[in-house]
């Protein structure tokens, strides 16, 4: 019996997240804002368009208790008419 990828397949090696590793909340400084984007992705069976604000308002929280590098929220896929809203 063989195990793993067949001798002829390349073997592909991982790559690191686009923009690094962040600490996971253990303080739970952020489960309020995470809880009610998970709720919103419940409710509507995952789809994310009607939860992005949820999703805004849960990075800004990461990025202003520093679990995670402060950035534009245009560089974290945010067009200008959601950030608008």
């Amino acid at each position: 019996m063989a195990f793993g990828a067949p001798p002829s397949q390349k073997s592909s090696s991982p790559s690191p997240p686009a923009r690094g590793s962040f600490p996971l909340d253990h303080g739970g400084e952020c489960k309020d804002s995470m809880t009610d984007y998970i709720r919103c992705l419940k409710i509507h069976q995952g789809a994310n368009p009607p939860c992005r604000h949820l999703a805004q308002l849960y990075l800004q929280c990461r990025m202003d208790k520093g679990l995670m590098v402060p950035d534009e929220m245009r560089n974290l896929g945010f067009t200008k008419a959601e950030l608008e809203m």
